[in-house]
């Protein structure tokens, strides 16, 4: 179970939540410490608190970072969102065009709203968006500027899970029309009714939400709206959910996605559709047993490009296959991967303006990168391979050539926003956190790669303390970090957590273990039927190799911790060995079997065994790699965190381990987060949680020294 941000790259909350799936890297050569000034029109910088120059947990409500990045057509501004997390509750974005020659940028939507998913006209003079100005939210469309917004039609949501949906607003060729997704009742009773009636077998919402166990019902469905009418008309209506939105080039039809197969709730399967503008019927293009994801048209409308697995079950919460990008005809024939080298997880694709390549992103060891490809195959080229993590993107291609914009994040920085012209450097366009990281002393991070117990090689990263000298005898902690997903990986890229761990003197270690992305299909499926078994012994070797490398590492005193399925791993660890002083299990798995039962998805690990709990054994199996089975070996102090609300993984998760872990004597303690889902997204939470963590690890060191 992988920690998730919707869709998808809000990257300070993915440094902070609980299970920071963080990977990335150093800064591209040519920039300097204090690049991109800010502009006066720019995000205005926050005061610096005065802390010292160690990072602290509060300094978390002052990192800002880049989400959403689109550049306009004719490649003259950039639109970006900023993620914020100085208010109380969870983060919140706004919205900025940035004028590429002068450097200014402008917000948009109202004085303290919120806004996100930027979208240019394709003439580049409008930009549409959804914000909420305190009291109504919507489709909204203001000037390229970024003046005279205004609500062209209210938009409803849904907490319905819909794992890597794509855009959710398209233009019409002309500029005329916005196509946009909204919600409408669904034919169920109300499940948060009084009494609450539960009659779908997908009644849960999905990871993300916090302030309630139950599914709303709403269906997504395909709307019109007029720009400078205001009419909106529905287009698509029933009991699915449609969404990934592209309008064709001829503008007679809109691609999206959706799960029509008879019992949607129970198997997962996204196919590819098209829906007249006309009319309003529907053409289903691809009927396949696996999935697809987020289909884009080609400039001439002949062709379509998507997201695609193989293999006949795919996961509705983690995806164990890599997806690659695919291309098929405009009626749904031809299909075929386009892929020549490159094994790794990839991204969303987009075409080039003629046609005639495709772009897209690589989970590479530890960090992601921006490839091109002929569209009818052939050698791809990295377009960015800046050392770090490539987020959101976006590119123009001008008369000049191409623009590239995209979000980076590196050792040093969450998440900020570049710009790569030509074969020329990267430009880096926001320096966000410039004050605050220029006033706080940063661990270095490094990798390196080990044997794990088979032989295979595991990468591990490893975040130093920041008053470490190699030279003298003092002897640091370590605290181990360990991935969710399984199928994630971690990095170099900016990682809060382990920084305010370094700050304290601690190490931090992060091993991408087998049933990782971004070492290929081969590691990934390495995990496949054998959960808390060999990707377990990697993280133990991966430590090993740590105190063997690093002979600073105090191995009396290490510490162990994860969030989601890293949860799952250290409450696993813990009753395999106690040569950790304390552990801090997040949204934690003790038991495969009731969490089979009692999560939203049911699939999951149908898909990591290769077949339901009921058949073939399986049962058994889940039951043997649970940790709670083994809880009479346990001797480690764990304190237990977890969102009240949990429908990821539930609560009673965390429950059953703690109640087992009294029983046997262990020393435990349990934090419950009211108004939290799947990980900790209110940042004050957040705060809170790391500073227990910290208490809870210096309590259980000192003791050790003590003794």
């Amino acid at each position: 179970m992988q920690l998730s941000v919707p869709i998808r790259q809000a990257a300070v909350v993915l440094a902070i939540a609980t299970c920071a799936a963080a990977a990335a890297c150093s800064r591209p050569s040519g920039e300097t410490a204090r690049a991109a000034t800010p502009s006066a029109a720019a995000p205005n910088p926050i005061p610096v608190p005065s802390t010292g120059n160690m990072l602290q947990p509060t300094d978390l409500y002052h990192l800002r970072s880049i989400g959403d990045v689109r550049v306009s057509p004719d490649g003259s501004r950039i639109a970006y969102a900023v993620v914020n997390n100085n208010r109380s509750g969870r983060p919140y974005t706004q919205v900025w065009i940035m004028d590429v020659g002068s450097r200014q940028s402008a917000r948009l939507g109202s004085q303290g709203g919120t806004a996100s998913n930027p979208h240019w006209s394709p003439d580049s003079r409008r930009v549409a968006f959804l914000g909420s100005d305190g009291e109504r939210y919507g489709l909204q469309v203001a000037n390229a500027e970024g003046t005279q917004t205004r609500l062209v039609a209210p938009v409803v949501t849904t907490n319905h899970p819909l794992p890597s949906s794509g855009d959710t607003i398209a233009w019409s060729p002309d500029g005329k029309r916005v196509a946009f997704i909204s919600a409408t009742p669904g034919p169920e009773q109300d499940a948060n009714g009084d009494p609450m009636i539960v009659t779908r077998y997908l009644y849960k919402p999905t990871a993300s939400e916090g302030s309630t166990r139950f599914n709303d019902n709403r269906r997504l469905h395909i709307f019109l709206a007029d720009v400078d009418s205001g009419t909106v008309k529905q287009l698509t209506s029933g009991t699915y959910y449609e969404h990934s939105l592209d309008w064709s080039p001829d503008g007679s039809r809109i691609l999206f996605v959706s799960n029509h197969e008879p019992d949607p709730d129970r198997f997962f399967n996204y196919d590819v559709f098209t829906v007249s503008v006309a009319d309003g019927s529907i053409a289903q293009l691809t009927q396949t047993k696996n999935a697809e994801y987020r289909p884009i048209w080609s400039p001439d409308g002949r062709q379509i490009a998507y997201l695609g697995t193989t293999r006949p079950l795919t996961s509705s919460e983690t995806t164990m296959e890599d997806t690659h990008v695919w291309t098929m005809n405009a009626d749904g024939s031809g299909r075929h991967e386009v892929r020549e080298s490159i094994d790794n997880r990839q991204g969303p694709p987009r075409w080039s303006r003629d046609g005639q390549g495709l772009y897209f992103t690589v989970q590479e060891r530890g960090e992601t990168h921006l490839y091109r490809i002929p569209a009818s195959g052939g050698k791809p080229v990295r377009v960015v391979g800046d050392e770090g993590s490539v987020g959101a993107w976006s590119i123009a291609e001008v008369n000049n050539g191409a623009a590239v914009a995209y979000a980076l994040s590196t050792r040093t920085r969450p998440a900020e926003l570049y710009l790569r012209t030509g074969a020329g450097a990267a430009s880096p366009l926001t320096d966000l956190n410039r004050d605050l990281l220029a006033a706080r002393t940063l661990g270095a991070v490094e990798s390196f790669t080990f044997p794990s117990f088979d032989g295979t090689a595991i990468e591990a990263f490893l975040t130093k303390p920041v008053d470490l000298d190699e030279r003298a005898s003092q002897k640091h902690p370590l605290i181990v970090m360990m991935h969710g997903g399984p199928h994630g990986q971690q990095g170099p890229e900016f990682n809060s957590k382990a920084q305010l761990y370094a700050a304290r003197g601690w190490a931090a270690l992060m091993v991408n273990y087998r049933g990782s992305t971004g070492y290929g299909q081969k590691l990934a499926d390495a995990i496949f039927g054998d959960q808390n078994g060999g990707e377990a012994r990697d993280v133990l070797a991966g430590v090993d190799a740590a105190l063997k490398r690093y002979p600073w590492v105090d191995a009396s005193r290490m510490g162990l911790e994860g969030g989601s399925y890293g949860g799952q791993l250290t409450n696993w660890i813990i009753t395999q060995t106690d040569r950790f002083k304390a552990a801090v299990p997040a949204a934690s798995i003790a038991n495969l079997v009731t969490q089979n039962y009692l999560s939203y998805y049911h699939d999951y690990l149908a898909v990591e065994f290769g077949a339901f709990p009921h058949e073939n054994g399986i049962i058994d199996k889940l039951w043997e790699r649970s940790a709670i089975r083994y809880v009479n070996r346990v001797k480690t102090p764990t304190l237990f965190v977890h969102g009240e609300n949990d429908n990821d993984v539930p609560i009673a998760e965390a429950e059953q381990f703690y109640i087992a872990l009294k029983d046997v004597g262990v020393e435990t303690v349990m934090v419950r987060y009211p108004r939290e889902g799947h990980g900790l997204r209110e940042t004050a939470h957040v705060i809170d949680m790391i500073n227990r963590s910290i208490d809870w690890y210096e309590r259980h060191f000192k003791l050790e020294v003590k003794s």
